[in-house]
């Protein structure tokens, strides 16, 4: 029998379901239940400060992954088995658990036992943010910081959230659920309204110009894409737009190394690149003329500006007279601890040396309220916010750290509401708890580091971070994986990845650099995506191996369509090394291919989709290989890939039409996310399938149809007895939205 009591300190131990989870747990550590399955930590201390690291126990030989601030932007995951392995500023913890172990110790021999989950999430508290870390005894702490000296106290109440359960994912979903609730200061991802980007493709002027962009490049990047036939549908301007000074550079000196970062915001509007000059040649005479004209000519629907949420890397410009209103002071970030102790970041080191031009958060209203509606008299759709956690240094006479970010991310917020229609919204460099937990309305943010295409070590890195970071960011937002380049030697590594992340595609190319044959796979004839259901993570296999650095696991990602499952397997090993984490030899690179199995189970919920007439089998197809197979629920099937390579398996439910024909539904099989084509499918005297999109479609068959019909039409169609592939083209039409289908035996 399950036990699903609270957890519970008895006799110096943390006990979740019957099992120790910690031991040598402190006097001073206590637990509030919140519910049938969860509870609050909490310690006192015997004085009062605005930082505090209570030990919570002793943590040995229990599976975990853990997601961890590497550097102050971005978040990362580690995988190990006992608290010296958790680094600072972990702000996720899920640890495997054997139900009714007698003994703490992982057996790597047992397979038979009953596994759970404990979810061990350091939370908000009031002005406090709370974050775990280990050391080399093994135990297991968690630090409770303020941010600002002034705001002290000698007890943590609701520091540390423990809940567990029997699937990882629905116990995260669930936790993030109570959460949302008890806390009240953000809000779960099924509560917000999401921005309509998202499922159309996109560009982005980033690694195309950086900061040199200009309405010139602009439209020469659209008319490329529109030469080579796919257009973006939603463009983001990136940093380089806006108005700024460095007073730190004279005229006809180099720059100085990290004072590009203390550079500041002078005006809201538009700079001179975007105004009649020589440069436009006339072609714009603002950034509102060139708005109305890119949409006009290239078919945009949405146009996003970059900014930073303190407006620039800097903030403003304290002595600019157009921005002296929002009563901007010079301030001194002063990073935490935990972040010092990870990786020192250049643009944090620089802005503590320069200071940033803070807006009095009593202003930031009217600033965001200011900027935003200029942007959208322009024809701005929305906004990227950037630079994020950058609030969390700045908290020293303002509250704290959670105080600051909470009053800019709610005034961000109601401007985003105010302004922009659709919550057009990218959240930017805030992997930061005190961001995660004050989103109260902001439904997508950057999941990862830039996406770096110079970088050859970044790139396994790249994958394994968004799908692992997904685990937690997925429920309260849906993570945007950045943009990649079409055209590199990764391109199909990231295009497959964005097909099945639940993301927004969206590349960054050169003009003219396009490779138009990946995009194919990526972007329907109208501009839309296939995008999958949830955010897509790591199969429950893949949750406690290190897909980078073991020299031995394949990463799968699984996600959700309508009617399909689909599963990425990606080698990620041999081509670099995590953070802070020391290659061992065994994962050096390789050419030797690894090899993994996959099957149905990989795909969480698929019993959701299959219903009633499923015959627990599924047609599994292989995109890049184009093998179908008819594979049992529980039954796997091989699958051997080369350092950076990877392949796409569509998992659809194998259903009983009369009483012999078995049929499932592929989709569009030159897409990576073939099966994200599939609208609706029903099971009559026919098969009838609604589809969108237009090339060739698939579907696996145990007969061979009498006839295939496409929007009353007959159409050919091919059939292989080998394998069951089922084949037939859907024609262009731009008067329908969808494509209908009939299978006649």
């Amino acid at each position: 029998m399950t036990i699903t009591a609270a957890p519970v300190i008895k006799n110096g131990c943390l006990i979740v379901r019957g099992n120790v989870v910690l031991t040598q747990v402190p006097d001073n550590v206590f637990i509030s239940p919140s519910g049938s399955k969860s509870a609050f930590i909490g310690a006192d201390s015997t004085n009062s400060d605005s930082r505090h690291i209570f030990n919570f126990g002793v943590l040995e030989n229990r599976k975990f992954v853990c997601l961890f601030v590497a550097k102050i932007w971005w978040m990362i995951p580690r995988i190990g088995k006992s608290g010296s392995d958790i680094p600072l500023e972990t702000q996720m913890l899920l640890i495997e658990a054997e139900e009714d172990s007698v003994s703490n110790l992982v057996n790597e021999e047992k397979s038979n036992v009953n596994k759970f989950y404990v979810l061990v999430l350091p939370v908000l508290d009031g002005a406090f943010r709370t974050t775990l870390q280990g050391n080399e005894s093994n135990e297991l702490q968690f630090c409770y910081e303020s941010g600002d000296p002034q705001v002290q106290t000698c007890q943590a109440l609701e520091g540390v959230f423990v809940n567990s359960g029997d699937n990882p994912f629905d116990l995260l979903k669930d936790s993030i659920k109570i959460l949302a609730k008890h806390k009240g200061t953000f809000s779960h991802l099924e509560n917000k309204k999401i921005p309509a980007h998202l499922d159309w493709f996109g560009w982005c002027t980033w690694d195309a110009f950086y900061t040199d962009v200009t309405p010139t490049g602009i439209k020469q990047g659209l008319q490329s894409f529109k030469e080579g036939g796919i257009s973006p549908k939603f463009l983001i301007i990136d940093d380089g737009w806006q108005s700024t000074v460095n007073e730190f550079r004279k005229e006809g000196q180099p720059l100085i190394e990290g004072t590009q970062f203390a550079t500041r915001l002078a005006d809201i509007k538009e700079n001179s690149k975007f105004k009649v000059s020589e440069e436009s040649n006339g072609s714009c005479s603002n950034l509102k003329d060139l708005i109305h004209d890119i949409k006009q000519n290239y078919g945009l629907k949405y146009v996003y500006m970059w900014h930073a949420l303190a407006g620039y890397w800097g903030g403003v410009l304290t002595s600019s007279e157009n921005l002296k209103k929002y009563n901007p002071k010079l301030e001194y970030p002063v990073q935490s601890p935990g972040k010092i102790g990870n990786i020192r970041d250049i643009a944090m080191d620089s802005l503590e040396k320069y200071g940033v031009g803070l807006i009095d958060p009593t202003k930031i209203r009217d600033f965001y309220n200011d900027m935003h509606s200029y942007l959208a008299d322009c024809g701005v759709d929305g906004v990227k916010v950037d630079v994020q956690n950058l609030l969390e240094t700045l908290g020293a006479g303002y509250g704290g750290r959670v105080s600051i970010t909470k009053q800019y991310h709610e005034a961000l917020d109601e401007s985003i509401e105010k302004n922009f229609v659709d919550n057009n919204l990218i959240c930017c460099m805030s992997h930061n708890s005190d961001s995660i937990f004050t989103s109260k309305k902001s439904a997508t943010a950057r999941a990862s580091e830039d996406f770096m295409p110079n970088e050859p070590s970044f790139q396994t890195l790249h994958i394994a971070s968004v799908s692992f970071n997904s685990l937690l960011l997925g429920e309260v937002v849906v993570p945007d994986w950045d943009m990649f380049h079409s055209n590199h030697a990764t391109a199909e590594f990231h295009g497959a990845a964005r097909a099945l992340g639940g993301c927004p595609v969206y590349v960054s190319d050169k003009p003219g650099k396009q490779d138009f044959e990946i995009l194919k796979k990526l972007v329907l004839a109208d501009g839309s995506i296939l995008r999958a259901r949830y955010a897509g993570r790591p199969t429950r296999d893949c949750l406690f191996i290190d897909p980078v650095m073991d020299g031995k696991s394949l990463l799968k990602i699984w996600n959700l369509n309508k009617l399909t499952g689909v599963v990425g397997v990606f080698n990620c090993q041999g081509a670099g090394t995590w953070l802070m984490k020391q290659a061992q030899e065994s994962t050096q690179k390789s050419n030797i291919p690894l090899s993994g199995g996959v099957g149905p189970t990989d795909v969480e919920y698929l019993d959701e989709i299959a219903g009633e007439t499923w015959t627990e089998e599924c047609a599994l197809y292989a995109f890049n290989k184009g093998s179908l197979f008819r594979v049992p629920k529980n039954k796997t099937i091989e699958v051997s890939l080369g350092v950076l390579e990877c392949e796409i398996f569509t998992v659809s439910p194998i259903k009983i039409l009369k009483e012999n024909v078995r049929f499932a539904p592929i989709g569009l099989i030159k897409m990576y996310n073939s099966g994200g084509a599939v609208e609706d499918c029903t099971y009559e005297d026919v098969i009838k399938i609604k589809a969108r999109g237009c090339g060739v479609f698939g579907a696996y068959s145990s007969e061979k149809p009498s006839c295939c019909k496409v929007d009353n039409k007959e159409e050919d169609f091919t059939y292989s007895c080998e394998d069951g592939l089922l084949t037939f083209n859907l024609r262009n039409d731009e008067s329908r939205s969808f494509t209908e289908i009939e299978i006649v035996y």
